[in-house]
Protein backbone atom coordinates (compact mmCIF):
# COMPACT_ATOMS: atom_id res chain seq x y z
CA UNK A 1 0.00 0.00 0.00
CA UNK A 2 1.36 3.48 -0.99
CA UNK A 3 2.42 5.61 1.95
CA UNK A 4 1.23 9.19 2.39
CA UNK A 5 4.76 10.40 1.72
CA UNK A 6 4.87 8.50 -1.59
CA UNK A 7 1.42 9.77 -2.62
CA UNK A 8 2.47 13.37 -1.99
CA UNK A 9 5.65 12.89 -3.96
CA UNK A 10 3.73 11.30 -6.86
CA UNK A 11 1.15 14.09 -6.86
CA UNK A 12 3.89 16.74 -6.89
CA UNK A 13 5.56 15.01 -9.81
CA UNK A 14 2.27 14.88 -11.75
CA UNK A 15 1.60 18.57 -11.13
CA UNK A 16 5.10 19.43 -12.30
CA UNK A 17 4.74 17.34 -15.46
CA UNK A 18 1.37 18.88 -16.32
CA UNK A 19 2.75 22.37 -15.75
CA UNK A 20 5.75 21.69 -17.96
CA UNK A 21 3.60 20.12 -20.64
CA UNK A 22 1.22 23.08 -20.85
CA UNK A 23 3.66 25.93 -20.36
CA UNK A 24 3.68 27.97 -23.58
CA UNK A 25 6.47 29.60 -25.51
CA UNK A 26 5.78 32.86 -23.73
CA UNK A 27 5.91 31.29 -20.30
CA UNK A 28 2.12 31.10 -19.91
CA UNK A 29 -0.29 28.23 -20.50
CA UNK A 30 -0.12 26.89 -24.03
CA UNK A 31 0.89 23.85 -26.09
CA UNK A 32 4.22 25.05 -27.46
CA UNK A 33 6.71 23.99 -24.78
CA UNK A 34 7.40 20.31 -24.38
CA UNK A 35 8.11 18.69 -21.05
CA UNK A 36 11.75 17.87 -20.30
CA UNK A 37 12.64 14.35 -21.36
CA UNK A 38 12.42 11.69 -18.67
CA UNK A 39 14.93 9.55 -20.57
CA UNK A 40 18.63 9.69 -19.65
CA UNK A 41 20.08 12.92 -20.97
CA UNK A 42 22.11 12.71 -24.16
CA UNK A 43 24.45 15.44 -25.29
CA UNK A 44 24.22 16.72 -28.83
CA UNK A 45 27.77 17.25 -30.07
CA UNK A 46 28.12 19.99 -32.67
CA UNK A 47 31.40 20.66 -34.44
CA UNK A 48 32.26 24.29 -35.27
CA UNK A 49 35.42 25.53 -36.96
CA UNK A 50 36.92 27.70 -34.26
CA UNK A 51 36.58 29.27 -30.85
CA UNK A 52 34.56 32.49 -31.00
CA UNK A 53 35.77 35.70 -29.34
CA UNK A 54 32.14 36.63 -28.58
CA UNK A 55 28.77 34.89 -28.31
CA UNK A 56 26.70 37.99 -29.03
CA UNK A 57 24.60 37.90 -32.18
CA UNK A 58 26.05 41.34 -32.92
CA UNK A 59 29.60 41.22 -31.55
CA UNK A 60 31.61 44.31 -30.65
CA UNK A 61 34.83 42.64 -31.76
CA UNK A 62 35.62 41.99 -35.39
CA UNK A 63 36.54 38.47 -36.48
CA UNK A 64 36.34 36.19 -39.45
CA UNK A 65 32.92 34.91 -40.39
CA UNK A 66 34.44 31.45 -40.69
CA UNK A 67 34.90 31.49 -36.91
CA UNK A 68 31.31 32.50 -36.25
CA UNK A 69 29.58 30.02 -33.93
CA UNK A 70 25.90 29.10 -34.29
CA UNK A 71 24.92 32.32 -32.51
CA UNK A 72 21.24 31.42 -32.47
CA UNK A 73 21.99 28.82 -29.86
CA UNK A 74 22.46 31.60 -27.31
CA UNK A 75 20.56 34.59 -28.69
CA UNK A 76 17.00 35.62 -29.36
CA UNK A 77 16.15 38.63 -31.51
CA UNK A 78 12.99 40.52 -32.42
CA UNK A 79 12.63 38.55 -35.64
CA UNK A 80 14.31 35.52 -37.15
CA UNK A 81 15.17 35.00 -40.82
CA UNK A 82 15.00 31.38 -41.97
CA UNK A 83 17.07 29.40 -44.46
CA UNK A 84 15.00 30.80 -47.36
CA UNK A 85 15.47 34.37 -46.10
CA UNK A 86 11.87 34.56 -44.94
CA UNK A 87 11.41 36.54 -41.70
CA UNK A 88 9.35 35.29 -38.76
CA UNK A 89 8.51 36.88 -35.41
CA UNK A 90 10.75 35.67 -32.59
CA UNK A 91 10.76 37.74 -29.42
CA UNK A 92 8.02 39.94 -30.83
CA UNK A 93 4.43 38.76 -31.32
CA UNK A 94 4.14 39.90 -34.95
CA UNK A 95 6.32 41.41 -37.63
CA UNK A 96 5.78 45.10 -38.36
CA UNK A 97 3.50 45.54 -41.39
CA UNK A 98 4.01 48.46 -43.75
CA UNK A 99 1.30 51.14 -43.79
CA UNK A 100 -0.17 50.03 -40.48
CA UNK A 101 0.27 51.40 -36.95
CA UNK A 102 3.23 49.02 -36.54
CA UNK A 103 5.15 50.47 -39.52
CA UNK A 104 4.61 54.12 -40.37
CA UNK A 105 6.44 56.34 -42.84
CA UNK A 106 6.32 60.00 -41.80
CA UNK A 107 5.77 62.96 -44.18
CA UNK A 108 9.33 64.17 -43.49
CA UNK A 109 10.81 60.85 -44.70
CA UNK A 110 11.49 59.33 -41.32
CA UNK A 111 10.03 56.02 -40.26
CA UNK A 112 8.73 54.33 -37.12
CA UNK A 113 8.25 50.65 -36.32
CA UNK A 114 6.55 49.22 -33.25
CA UNK A 115 7.54 45.83 -31.83
CA UNK A 116 5.42 44.19 -29.13
CA UNK A 117 7.24 41.58 -27.08
CA UNK A 118 5.83 38.21 -26.19
CA UNK A 119 4.76 38.11 -22.55
CA UNK A 120 6.83 36.68 -19.70
CA UNK A 121 10.16 36.47 -21.49
CA UNK A 122 13.32 36.21 -19.38
CA UNK A 123 17.06 36.25 -19.81
CA UNK A 124 19.00 33.07 -19.18
CA UNK A 125 19.54 34.17 -15.57
CA UNK A 126 15.79 34.45 -14.96
CA UNK A 127 15.57 38.25 -14.96
CA UNK A 128 12.64 39.59 -16.99
CA UNK A 129 13.32 40.89 -20.48
CA UNK A 130 11.78 44.32 -21.02
CA UNK A 131 11.73 46.94 -23.76
CA UNK A 132 14.39 48.84 -21.79
CA UNK A 133 16.88 46.09 -22.66
CA UNK A 134 16.42 46.91 -26.35
CA UNK A 135 16.89 50.59 -25.59
CA UNK A 136 20.09 49.72 -23.75
CA UNK A 137 21.24 47.47 -26.60
CA UNK A 138 20.81 50.34 -29.02
CA UNK A 139 22.70 52.71 -26.71
CA UNK A 140 25.63 50.29 -26.60
CA UNK A 141 25.78 49.62 -30.32
CA UNK A 142 25.26 53.30 -31.16
CA UNK A 143 28.17 54.38 -28.96
CA UNK A 144 30.85 55.66 -31.40
CA UNK A 145 33.75 54.48 -29.24
CA UNK A 146 32.58 50.84 -29.30
CA UNK A 147 32.89 50.44 -33.05
CA UNK A 148 29.41 49.34 -34.14
CA UNK A 149 27.67 52.70 -34.56
CA UNK A 150 28.05 52.65 -38.36
CA UNK A 151 26.91 49.06 -38.80
CA UNK A 152 23.53 48.18 -40.24
CA UNK A 153 20.87 48.79 -38.94
CA UNK A 154 22.31 50.82 -36.06
CA UNK A 155 23.41 53.70 -38.26
CA UNK A 156 19.86 53.96 -39.65
CA UNK A 157 18.27 54.22 -36.19
CA UNK A 158 17.55 57.64 -34.76
CA UNK A 159 16.33 56.39 -31.41
CA UNK A 160 14.95 53.29 -29.71
CA UNK A 161 12.30 53.90 -27.07
CA UNK A 162 10.36 51.83 -24.55
CA UNK A 163 6.71 52.86 -24.60
CA UNK A 164 6.00 50.33 -21.87
CA UNK A 165 7.79 47.18 -20.63
CA UNK A 166 6.39 45.16 -23.57
CA UNK A 167 6.62 47.68 -26.43
CA UNK A 168 9.72 48.74 -28.34
CA UNK A 169 9.47 51.65 -30.79
CA UNK A 170 12.31 52.23 -33.25
CA UNK A 171 12.56 55.68 -34.81
CA UNK A 172 14.39 55.54 -38.13
CA UNK A 173 16.25 58.41 -39.78
CA UNK A 174 14.87 57.38 -43.17
CA UNK A 175 12.86 54.53 -44.66
CA UNK A 176 14.61 51.24 -43.91
CA UNK A 177 13.21 48.35 -45.96
CA UNK A 178 14.63 45.57 -43.75
CA UNK A 179 12.97 46.79 -40.55
CA UNK A 180 10.93 43.58 -40.32
CA UNK A 181 13.90 41.29 -40.90
CA UNK A 182 16.77 42.59 -38.81
CA UNK A 183 17.54 39.12 -37.42
CA UNK A 184 20.95 39.07 -35.68
CA UNK A 185 21.89 42.61 -36.71
CA UNK A 186 20.08 44.11 -33.68
CA UNK A 187 19.75 42.59 -30.24
CA UNK A 188 18.78 43.50 -26.72
CA UNK A 189 21.48 43.49 -24.05
CA UNK A 190 20.91 42.80 -20.33
CA UNK A 191 21.05 46.21 -18.68
CA UNK A 192 21.01 44.64 -15.22
CA UNK A 193 24.39 43.04 -16.01
CA UNK A 194 26.12 45.54 -18.27
CA UNK A 195 24.57 48.87 -17.32
CA UNK A 196 27.04 49.94 -14.64
CA UNK A 197 30.14 49.04 -16.66
CA UNK A 198 28.77 50.76 -19.74
CA UNK A 199 28.14 53.92 -17.72
CA UNK A 200 31.85 54.07 -16.85
CA UNK A 201 32.58 54.53 -20.59
CA UNK A 202 35.82 52.55 -20.75
CA UNK A 203 35.59 50.88 -24.19
CA UNK A 204 38.50 48.50 -23.66
CA UNK A 205 37.12 47.24 -20.38
CA UNK A 206 33.59 46.95 -21.72
CA UNK A 207 34.42 44.85 -24.81
CA UNK A 208 36.74 42.64 -22.72
CA UNK A 209 34.16 41.69 -20.11
CA UNK A 210 33.77 37.94 -19.53
CA UNK A 211 30.08 38.52 -20.16
CA UNK A 212 30.70 38.30 -23.91
CA UNK A 213 32.16 34.81 -23.62
CA UNK A 214 32.27 32.52 -20.57
CA UNK A 215 29.63 34.46 -18.62
CA UNK A 216 27.29 35.10 -21.51
CA UNK A 217 23.62 35.61 -20.69
CA UNK A 218 21.30 35.64 -23.68
CA UNK A 219 17.76 34.82 -24.78
CA UNK A 220 18.33 31.86 -27.10
CA UNK A 221 17.30 28.22 -26.83
CA UNK A 222 20.49 27.24 -24.96
CA UNK A 223 22.46 28.84 -22.16
CA UNK A 224 26.16 28.47 -21.47
CA UNK A 225 27.00 26.06 -18.65
CA UNK A 226 30.78 25.78 -19.04
CA UNK A 227 33.55 26.81 -21.41
CA UNK A 228 36.84 24.96 -21.78
CA UNK A 229 39.15 27.40 -23.62
CA UNK A 230 40.38 26.02 -26.89
CA UNK A 231 38.18 22.95 -26.65
CA UNK A 232 34.42 23.29 -26.23
CA UNK A 233 31.36 25.05 -24.83
CA UNK A 234 28.72 23.08 -22.96
CA UNK A 235 25.15 24.37 -22.84
CA UNK A 236 21.77 23.33 -21.51
CA UNK A 237 18.23 23.81 -22.80
CA UNK A 238 16.57 27.07 -21.70
CA UNK A 239 13.04 26.42 -20.45
CA UNK A 240 12.07 30.09 -20.87
CA UNK A 241 12.96 30.24 -24.57
CA UNK A 242 10.50 32.35 -26.56
CA UNK A 243 9.77 29.59 -29.10
CA UNK A 244 9.61 26.77 -26.57
CA UNK A 245 12.03 24.68 -24.59
CA UNK A 246 14.43 22.76 -26.88
CA UNK A 247 13.60 19.09 -27.20
CA UNK A 248 17.26 18.11 -26.78
CA UNK A 249 18.44 18.78 -23.23
CA UNK A 250 22.16 19.35 -23.63
CA UNK A 251 24.65 20.23 -26.30
CA UNK A 252 28.37 20.66 -26.68
CA UNK A 253 30.09 22.89 -29.22
CA UNK A 254 33.48 21.44 -30.09
CA UNK A 255 36.12 23.66 -31.71
CA UNK A 256 37.56 21.50 -34.48
CA UNK A 257 39.51 23.25 -37.21
CA UNK A 258 40.92 20.09 -38.79
CA UNK A 259 38.47 18.57 -41.31
CA UNK A 260 39.94 15.07 -40.92
CA UNK A 261 39.33 15.14 -37.19
CA UNK A 262 35.79 16.38 -37.79
CA UNK A 263 35.18 13.63 -40.34
CA UNK A 264 36.43 10.97 -37.92
CA UNK A 265 34.17 12.29 -35.16
CA UNK A 266 31.12 12.21 -37.42
CA UNK A 267 31.87 8.70 -38.71
CA UNK A 268 32.45 7.35 -35.21
CA UNK A 269 29.29 8.93 -33.82
CA UNK A 270 31.21 11.11 -31.37
CA UNK A 271 29.55 14.13 -33.04
CA UNK A 272 26.11 14.36 -34.60
CA UNK A 273 26.28 17.66 -36.50
CA UNK A 274 29.08 19.49 -38.29
CA UNK A 275 28.50 23.17 -39.01
CA UNK A 276 29.66 25.49 -41.79
CA UNK A 277 33.28 25.87 -42.93
CA UNK A 278 34.62 22.65 -41.38
CA UNK A 279 34.21 20.07 -44.16
CA UNK A 280 34.94 20.73 -47.81
CA UNK A 281 33.24 19.08 -50.76
CA UNK A 282 35.61 16.10 -50.65
CA UNK A 283 34.94 15.61 -46.96
CA UNK A 284 31.22 15.72 -47.59
CA UNK A 285 31.59 13.14 -50.36
CA UNK A 286 33.62 10.86 -48.10
CA UNK A 287 31.06 11.14 -45.35
CA UNK A 288 28.22 10.49 -47.76
CA UNK A 289 29.89 7.36 -49.17
CA UNK A 290 30.66 5.95 -45.73
CA UNK A 291 27.14 6.61 -44.50
CA UNK A 292 25.39 5.25 -47.60
CA UNK A 293 25.70 1.57 -46.63
CA UNK A 294 24.35 2.03 -43.11
CA UNK A 295 21.95 4.97 -43.31
CA UNK A 296 24.43 6.96 -41.29
CA UNK A 297 23.17 10.46 -41.97
CA UNK A 298 22.61 13.30 -44.41
CA UNK A 299 25.05 15.68 -46.10
CA UNK A 300 23.91 19.07 -47.38
CA UNK A 301 25.65 20.89 -50.26
CA UNK A 302 24.28 24.43 -50.39
CA UNK A 303 25.70 26.59 -53.26
CA UNK A 304 25.29 29.80 -51.33
CA UNK A 305 28.67 31.06 -50.18
CA UNK A 306 30.48 33.48 -52.42
CA UNK A 307 34.21 33.22 -52.81
CA UNK A 308 35.78 36.53 -53.76
CA UNK A 309 39.13 38.23 -53.61
CA UNK A 310 39.49 41.63 -52.00
CA UNK A 311 42.38 43.90 -52.88
CA UNK A 312 44.34 46.06 -50.44
CA UNK A 313 43.71 49.55 -51.82
CA UNK A 314 44.92 51.78 -49.00
CA UNK A 315 47.62 53.77 -50.84
CA UNK A 316 50.04 53.64 -47.93
CA UNK A 317 49.74 49.85 -47.65
CA UNK A 318 49.05 48.61 -51.18
CA UNK A 319 51.84 46.33 -52.38
CA UNK A 320 52.58 46.38 -55.24
CA UNK A 321 51.40 49.91 -56.01
CA UNK A 322 50.20 48.81 -59.43
CA UNK A 323 47.18 47.29 -57.66
CA UNK A 324 45.88 50.85 -57.37
CA UNK A 325 45.37 50.84 -61.16
CA UNK A 326 41.87 49.49 -62.02
CA UNK A 327 43.22 48.27 -65.40
CA UNK A 328 45.63 45.97 -63.57
CA UNK A 329 42.89 44.77 -61.25
CA UNK A 330 40.65 44.01 -64.24
CA UNK A 331 43.46 41.98 -65.82
CA UNK A 332 43.88 39.98 -62.62
CA UNK A 333 40.18 39.11 -62.64
CA UNK A 334 40.72 37.08 -65.83
CA UNK A 335 43.63 35.16 -64.29
CA UNK A 336 41.81 33.23 -61.56
CA UNK A 337 41.14 29.60 -62.47
CA UNK A 338 37.52 29.59 -61.32
CA UNK A 339 36.50 26.53 -63.41
CA UNK A 340 39.29 24.52 -61.77
CA UNK A 341 38.21 25.60 -58.29
CA UNK A 342 34.57 24.83 -59.02
CA UNK A 343 35.44 21.33 -60.18
CA UNK A 344 37.72 20.56 -57.25
CA UNK A 345 35.64 22.06 -54.47
CA UNK A 346 32.05 21.64 -55.58
CA UNK A 347 32.06 18.79 -58.08
CA UNK A 348 30.52 21.24 -60.51
CA UNK A 349 27.65 22.14 -58.18
CA UNK A 350 28.88 25.68 -57.49
CA UNK A 351 28.00 28.72 -59.58
CA UNK A 352 30.58 30.99 -61.25
CA UNK A 353 29.92 34.72 -60.94
CA UNK A 354 31.34 38.13 -61.79
CA UNK A 355 28.95 39.84 -59.39
CA UNK A 356 28.06 39.92 -55.71
CA UNK A 357 24.53 38.89 -56.68
CA UNK A 358 23.99 35.19 -57.24
CA UNK A 359 23.19 34.26 -60.85
CA UNK A 360 20.44 32.06 -59.40
CA UNK A 361 18.34 35.03 -58.26
CA UNK A 362 15.25 35.71 -60.34
CA UNK A 363 16.27 39.31 -61.10
CA UNK A 364 19.83 38.46 -62.19
CA UNK A 365 19.23 39.27 -65.89
CA UNK A 366 18.89 42.92 -64.89
CA UNK A 367 22.32 42.71 -63.25
CA UNK A 368 24.04 40.78 -66.03
CA UNK A 369 23.31 43.39 -68.70
CA UNK A 370 25.21 46.20 -66.91
CA UNK A 371 28.45 44.41 -65.96
CA UNK A 372 31.46 42.93 -67.73
CA UNK A 373 31.67 39.18 -67.27
CA UNK A 374 35.31 38.20 -66.68
CA UNK A 375 35.73 34.49 -67.29
CA UNK A 376 39.04 32.70 -66.78
CA UNK A 377 41.27 33.51 -69.77
CA UNK A 378 45.04 33.76 -69.40
CA UNK A 379 45.52 35.34 -72.82
CA UNK A 380 43.05 38.11 -72.04
CA UNK A 381 44.72 38.69 -68.66
CA UNK A 382 48.11 39.10 -70.32
CA UNK A 383 46.76 41.41 -73.03
CA UNK A 384 45.18 43.67 -70.45
CA UNK A 385 48.32 43.76 -68.31
CA UNK A 386 50.33 44.87 -71.32
CA UNK A 387 47.66 47.46 -72.20
CA UNK A 388 48.15 48.82 -68.69
CA UNK A 389 51.87 49.39 -69.42
CA UNK A 390 53.22 46.15 -67.97
CA UNK A 391 56.08 44.20 -69.54
CA UNK A 392 57.71 40.81 -68.88
CA UNK A 393 61.01 40.56 -67.01
CA UNK A 394 63.69 37.89 -67.50
CA UNK A 395 61.79 35.47 -65.23
CA UNK A 396 58.60 35.82 -67.25
CA UNK A 397 56.76 37.89 -64.65
CA UNK A 398 55.29 41.30 -65.33
CA UNK A 399 56.77 44.56 -64.06
CA UNK A 400 55.30 48.05 -64.23
CA UNK A 401 56.60 50.84 -66.45
CA UNK A 402 58.60 52.10 -63.46
CA UNK A 403 60.15 48.66 -62.99
CA UNK A 404 58.11 47.58 -59.95
CA UNK A 405 57.53 43.78 -60.07
CA UNK A 406 53.94 42.59 -60.13
CA UNK A 407 54.74 40.50 -57.09
CA UNK A 408 52.07 39.96 -54.46
CA UNK A 409 50.83 37.74 -51.67
CA UNK A 410 47.43 36.13 -52.02
CA UNK A 411 46.00 35.39 -48.58
CA UNK A 412 43.24 33.12 -47.44
CA UNK A 413 41.72 32.00 -44.17
CA UNK A 414 43.28 28.92 -42.60
CA UNK A 415 42.13 25.39 -43.22
CA UNK A 416 42.94 22.76 -45.81
CA UNK A 417 40.00 23.64 -48.06
CA UNK A 418 40.83 27.31 -48.48
CA UNK A 419 44.57 26.64 -48.72
CA UNK A 420 43.99 24.29 -51.65
CA UNK A 421 41.82 26.88 -53.37
CA UNK A 422 44.50 29.48 -52.75
CA UNK A 423 47.14 27.33 -54.40
CA UNK A 424 44.94 26.89 -57.49
CA UNK A 425 44.49 30.65 -57.74
CA UNK A 426 48.16 31.42 -57.09
CA UNK A 427 49.20 28.90 -59.77
CA UNK A 428 46.88 30.40 -62.38
CA UNK A 429 48.04 33.93 -61.53
CA UNK A 430 51.64 32.81 -61.99
CA UNK A 431 50.76 31.26 -65.34
CA UNK A 432 49.42 34.66 -66.35
CA UNK A 433 52.72 36.28 -65.40
CA UNK A 434 51.87 37.48 -61.91
CA UNK A 435 54.42 36.52 -59.24
CA UNK A 436 51.83 35.39 -56.68
CA UNK A 437 52.66 33.63 -53.41
CA UNK A 438 49.89 31.81 -51.50
CA UNK A 439 49.67 32.71 -47.81
CA UNK A 440 47.39 31.41 -45.05
CA UNK A 441 46.22 33.39 -42.05
CA UNK A 442 46.47 31.78 -38.65
CA UNK A 443 43.42 31.75 -36.34
CA UNK A 444 45.20 34.33 -34.17
CA UNK A 445 45.58 36.70 -37.11
CA UNK A 446 42.00 36.09 -38.21
CA UNK A 447 40.87 37.15 -34.75
CA UNK A 448 42.98 40.31 -34.96
CA UNK A 449 40.73 42.64 -36.96
CA UNK A 450 43.41 45.30 -37.37
CA UNK A 451 46.04 42.90 -38.68
CA UNK A 452 43.57 41.37 -41.10
CA UNK A 453 42.41 44.76 -42.41
CA UNK A 454 45.95 46.00 -43.00
CA UNK A 455 47.23 42.92 -44.82
CA UNK A 456 48.85 43.89 -48.17
CA UNK A 457 48.11 42.13 -51.44
CA UNK A 458 45.02 40.03 -52.14
CA UNK A 459 42.75 38.30 -49.66
CA UNK A 460 40.33 35.57 -50.75
CA UNK A 461 37.48 34.76 -48.40
CA UNK A 462 33.85 33.75 -48.19
CA UNK A 463 31.24 36.48 -48.19
CA UNK A 464 28.26 36.26 -45.90
CA UNK A 465 24.87 37.86 -46.30
CA UNK A 466 24.19 41.53 -47.09
CA UNK A 467 27.44 41.73 -49.01
CA UNK A 468 26.37 44.85 -50.92
CA UNK A 469 26.62 46.90 -47.75
CA UNK A 470 30.12 45.68 -47.05
CA UNK A 471 31.64 47.95 -49.70
CA UNK A 472 30.45 51.32 -48.47
CA UNK A 473 32.87 53.83 -47.01
CA UNK A 474 31.56 53.36 -43.47
CA UNK A 475 32.41 49.67 -43.58
CA UNK A 476 36.14 50.27 -44.02
CA UNK A 477 37.89 48.97 -40.86
CA UNK A 478 39.85 51.72 -39.11
CA UNK A 479 40.78 52.82 -35.58
CA UNK A 480 37.63 54.92 -35.22
CA UNK A 481 35.39 51.85 -35.48
CA UNK A 482 37.79 49.53 -33.64
CA UNK A 483 38.64 47.86 -36.97
CA UNK A 484 35.11 46.58 -37.49
CA UNK A 485 33.78 46.39 -41.04
CA UNK A 486 34.02 44.03 -44.00
CA UNK A 487 35.39 46.49 -46.57
CA UNK A 488 38.83 45.18 -45.69
CA UNK A 489 40.63 46.44 -48.77
CA UNK A 490 39.55 50.03 -48.14
CA UNK A 491 37.84 50.41 -51.54
CA UNK A 492 35.75 53.56 -51.78
CA UNK A 493 33.37 55.06 -54.31
CA UNK A 494 31.02 58.02 -53.71
CA UNK A 495 28.73 56.71 -56.48
CA UNK A 496 28.52 53.30 -54.86
CA UNK A 497 27.71 54.86 -51.49
CA UNK A 498 25.02 57.00 -53.09
CA UNK A 499 23.39 54.02 -54.77
CA UNK A 500 23.59 52.00 -51.58
CA UNK A 501 21.93 54.80 -49.66
CA UNK A 502 19.10 54.84 -52.18
CA UNK A 503 18.84 51.04 -52.09
CA UNK A 504 18.74 51.09 -48.30
CA UNK A 505 16.01 53.70 -48.01
CA UNK A 506 13.54 52.88 -50.77
CA UNK A 507 10.68 50.56 -49.90
CA UNK A 508 9.87 49.83 -53.56
CA UNK A 509 11.16 46.33 -54.51
CA UNK A 510 11.65 47.20 -58.20
CA UNK A 511 13.63 50.32 -57.39
CA UNK A 512 15.79 48.31 -55.02
CA UNK A 513 16.72 45.94 -57.85
CA UNK A 514 17.65 48.92 -60.04
CA UNK A 515 19.96 50.22 -57.32
CA UNK A 516 21.54 46.77 -56.94
CA UNK A 517 22.32 46.87 -60.65
CA UNK A 518 23.87 50.33 -60.22
CA UNK A 519 26.11 49.13 -57.38
CA UNK A 520 27.17 46.02 -59.27
CA UNK A 521 28.10 48.16 -62.28
CA UNK A 522 30.22 50.58 -60.25
CA UNK A 523 32.04 47.83 -58.37
CA UNK A 524 32.57 45.87 -61.56
CA UNK A 525 33.93 48.82 -63.56
CA UNK A 526 36.42 49.83 -60.87
CA UNK A 527 37.16 46.22 -59.85
CA UNK A 528 36.85 47.05 -56.17
CA UNK A 529 36.82 43.31 -55.55
CA UNK A 530 36.89 40.17 -57.71
CA UNK A 531 33.90 37.81 -57.24
CA UNK A 532 34.67 34.23 -58.27
CA UNK A 533 31.90 31.74 -57.54
CA UNK A 534 29.27 30.56 -55.10
CA UNK A 535 30.67 27.45 -53.51
CA UNK A 536 28.79 24.71 -51.73
CA UNK A 537 28.72 25.09 -47.98
CA UNK A 538 28.82 21.58 -46.54
CA UNK A 539 26.97 20.66 -43.39
CA UNK A 540 25.99 17.20 -42.21
CA UNK A 541 24.01 15.49 -39.50
CA UNK A 542 23.75 11.98 -38.15
CA UNK A 543 20.69 9.80 -38.67
CA UNK A 544 20.34 9.94 -34.89
CA UNK A 545 18.97 13.46 -35.42
CA UNK A 546 15.86 14.90 -36.99
CA UNK A 547 15.35 18.56 -37.81
CA UNK A 548 18.45 20.15 -39.41
CA UNK A 549 17.97 22.01 -42.70
CA UNK A 550 20.24 23.54 -45.33
CA UNK A 551 20.54 27.23 -46.21
CA UNK A 552 18.64 27.80 -49.44
CA UNK A 553 19.39 31.46 -50.18
CA UNK A 554 22.81 33.18 -50.37
CA UNK A 555 21.52 36.04 -48.24
CA UNK A 556 20.08 33.83 -45.51
CA UNK A 557 22.02 33.93 -42.22
CA UNK A 558 24.95 31.59 -41.67
CA UNK A 559 23.57 29.79 -38.65
CA UNK A 560 21.78 26.70 -37.44
CA UNK A 561 18.03 26.98 -37.97
CA UNK A 562 15.31 26.23 -35.39
CA UNK A 563 17.43 23.99 -33.19
CA UNK A 564 14.71 24.05 -30.54
CA UNK A 565 12.74 21.70 -32.83
CA UNK A 566 15.54 19.19 -33.35
CA UNK A 567 14.89 15.78 -31.83
CA UNK A 568 16.66 12.48 -31.30
CA UNK A 569 15.65 9.79 -33.77
CA UNK A 570 17.14 6.90 -31.85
Amino acid sequence: MMSTQHRVALLSLMIWLVACGTRGASGVAGPREAAPSTAPQRTLNIIVRGEPPSLASKPLVGYSGSLTPPIRLFNGTLDEVDEKRVPHPYLETDLPALNTDSWRVMPDGRMETTHRLRPNLTWHDGVALTAEDFVFGWQVYAAPDLGASQSEPIREMEEVAAVDPQTVVIHWKAPFPDAAQMDATFQALPKHILGDTFAQRDPSEFVSLPFWTVDYVGLGPYRVESWEPGAYIEASAFAGHALGRPKIDRLRLEFVGDPNTALAKMLSGDAQYVADFVLDYDGGQTLEREWATRNGGTVFYAPVLMRLTEIQLRPEIANPKSLLDPRVRAALAYAFDVPGALDVFTGGHGVATSTLTSPLTDYYPQIAKVITKRDYNLQTAQQKLEAAGMRRDADGFYVSASGEPLKLDIWTTGGAVFERENRIFADSLRQAGVDATPQSMTPARLSDAQARALTPGLFTSGAGNKRLGDFVLDNIPRPENRWNGNNRGGWRSPDYDRFYQAYSTTLDPNERIERIADMERVLNEDVGAIPHYFTTVVTAYSSQLSGPSARMDPDAPLTIYRIENWTWQS
